[in-house]
């Protein structure tokens, strides 16, 4: 039973890059993440990339849940490091976005007051993008109205109407969204996130860096020509833009099988994750359903940039943008893609609220819940049945239809061959 495994994880069961198929990324992504140095820059910069991109895609929406509730691309998350940890290549992700807001303004200060941040979303129309480096510059301007500035932002990730009542005037945000990268120390999450019951707490995504990295002499001296990838990269995410703002609202879902493997797959985990963590933790992984869509659509609208061959150049007329007239559906490598992410998500919050609730003195838990799949594997002899499989399955909690999938998996992926019908090997 996974209650009784003693896994301890470091930062490299965190990373989040090293599990994904680099190839099936977008083409734009993968350079982006080219400009990291560090494994964990790599990871900085991907969830980085992926909520400022979510801000840039107006237009593009998919239905979730049993009421068809319509959510947006709109991501939001917290970087969580030490200082000299890597954080700072975040900022890169925000040069994709000022290209766009060049002509577009879609940039809202983290540094306002809170009349001065309704101003500036309700003057976008309830649309924009906030990055800041430095959580304190939040949580400093936020301190004396913290719970006021957490809801908003609670409402705006749900896309649910933020309302304004004041003497002078009256106002209405009926569907604010609103992206964000903030990143900053534990304090500094802290005081935005005080408890796991505060109910943004699951819907925001929480990446946790664990330590700070030695130096590089690379840092001394500069790639030139990587200068120009974030621009290059924003030229394109404004054709993507411009696309789509001028066409009407467009509906984006995944495929019916893609919808089915998503629920199992976060039952599983729903499972998993509330027999270690608590009840409190629930949340979290309902929530991810829709963070795990958002990032499929976002992978998809990205698809529609491709960077051209001659990328340093300053031209862009090889790049596609996204079809008109064509419905999107999400393609199996991006819905693969932003499970893994998922995946790794739930891991980082995970930590994230176990540091919350003062129960770990490190930035990273000593449990490993999603890896059950690996697990139930292992405790087969290398000679199993179908019976047999079912059965350890059922101990982990793991349904019969989810245990053939995996047992199919590990068929394409080499580790076990079929040697008749219902009897399987091991693969060394």
């Amino acid at each position: 039973m996974l209650k009784n495994l003693n896994l301890t994880e470091g930062q490299e069961d965190l990373r989040i890059v090293d599990h994904l198929d680099m190839q099936k990324l977008p083409e734009s992504v993968q350079q982006m993440i080219s400009l990291a140095s560090t494994k964990e820059e790599q990871d900085i910069i991907l969830m980085a990339t992926l909520a400022a991109a979510s801000s840039c895609l107006p237009n593009l929406y998919f239905h979730y849940g049993p009421t068809g509730k319509k959510y947006y691309a709109n991501l939001q998350c917290f970087i969580l490091a030490a200082a000299a940890s890597g954080k700072g290549i975040a900022n890169q992700a925000l040069e994709m976005v000022h290209i766009i807001d060049e002509r577009y303004p879609m940039l809202i200060a983290g540094d306002s007051t809170l009349p001065a941040f309704y101003k500036a979303l309700e003057k976008q129309n309830g649309c924009g993008y906030m990055h800041e480096s430095e959580g304190s510059v939040i949580t400093d301007i936020w301190k004396n109205a913290a719970a006021n500035y957490n809801t908003v932002l609670r409402k705006a990730a749900e896309h649910e109407p933020i309302s304004r009542n004041r003497v002078k005037s009256a106002s209405e945000i009926p569907s604010p969204r609103l992206s964000m990268l903030l990143t900053g120390t534990f304090g500094q999450y802290k005081a935005l996130v005080p408890s796991v019951e505060n109910g943004y707490f699951s819907r925001l995504m929480t990446v946790v860096i664990r330590g700070t990295n030695p130096f590089n002499k690379s840092y001394v001296s500069s790639k030139s020509a990587q200068s120009f990838i974030p621009k290059q990269v924003g030229r394109h995410l404004l054709r993507v833009y411009e696309s789509l703002q001028k066409a009407p609202e467009r509906e984006w879902s995944l495929t019916d099988a893609q919808k089915e493997r998503l629920g199992e797959h976060l039952e599983m985990e729903y499972q998993t994750l509330i027999a270690l963590l608590g009840d409190n933790f629930h949340s979290a992984v309902i929530r991810m359903a829709v963070q795990i869509e958002r990032i499929a659509m976002v992978l998809t609208a990205m698809r529609g940039m491709s960077i051209p061959s001659e990328l340093y150049s300053d031209t862009s007329s090889s790049s596609s943008i996204l079809p008109d007239n064509i419905r999107l559906e999400c393609s199996d490598a991006d819905y693969e893609t932003a499970e893994i992410i998922g995946n790794r998500l739930l891991l980082h919050m995970a930590a994230a609220y176990r540091l919350i609730n003062g129960d770990a003195h490190d930035l990273v838990p000593d449990i490993k819940p999603l890896d059950q799949r690996r697990i139930l594997l292992e405790v087969l002899p290398n000679e199993y049945e179908s019976k047999r499989l079912y059965s350890e399955a059922q101990l982990q909690g793991v349904c019969v239809r989810t245990a053939t999938r995996w047992n199919d998996y590990w068929q394409q992926q080499g580790l076990v061959q079929k040697i008749q019908h219902g009897f399987y090997k091991k693969i060394a």
